[in-house]
């Protein structure tokens, strides 16, 4: 069922592209290559119009098959646990800012730690050597 709708959202996506460019945008388009007033001694009131029904159409048929292959997805999903892997690490980090657990008998790590100003080396200027 979700390859079929995939098919059809594609089948709506060229015709939709199809329209577009059918239509021009000063207003002439299809109606325009027909000669304007014989379209209209055809019966056809306007093509302009029936190209921009046939647009909405295609765009609104397009959003709702895509909300509804959305919830074929989500509804397949409902019993795995965790549907997106953001999600799964949210639950896994801590709260930022707490302090970190530490365990029975662990050392501590000081190979990080700032050393004293004693144990910083003096600057030396080499830029004004002598000058």
């Amino acid at each position: 069922m979700y390859i079929a709708l995939i098919s059809i959202i594609v089948f709506i996506c060229v015709l939709l592209i199809l329209v577009v460019l059918a239509q021009n945008p000063k207003g002439g388009g299809l109606s325009s290559q027909f000669g304007g007033s014989t379209s209209q001694l055809m019966g056809v009131k306007r093509t302009g119009d029936l190209l921009e029904k046939l647009t909405w159409g295609f765009a609104i048929a397009l959003v709702v098959l895509t909300l509804g292959t959305h919830m074929m997805v989500s509804t397949a999903n409902e019993g795995a646990a965790g549907t997106s892997i953001n999600e799964e690490r949210a639950r896994q980090s801590q709260v930022p800012g707490a302090a970190p657990a530490t365990l029975p008998g662990s050392t501590t790590d000081t190979t990080a730690a700032i050393p004293s100003p004693a144990d910083i080396p003096a600057m030396v200027d080499t830029a004004n050597n002598g000058n």
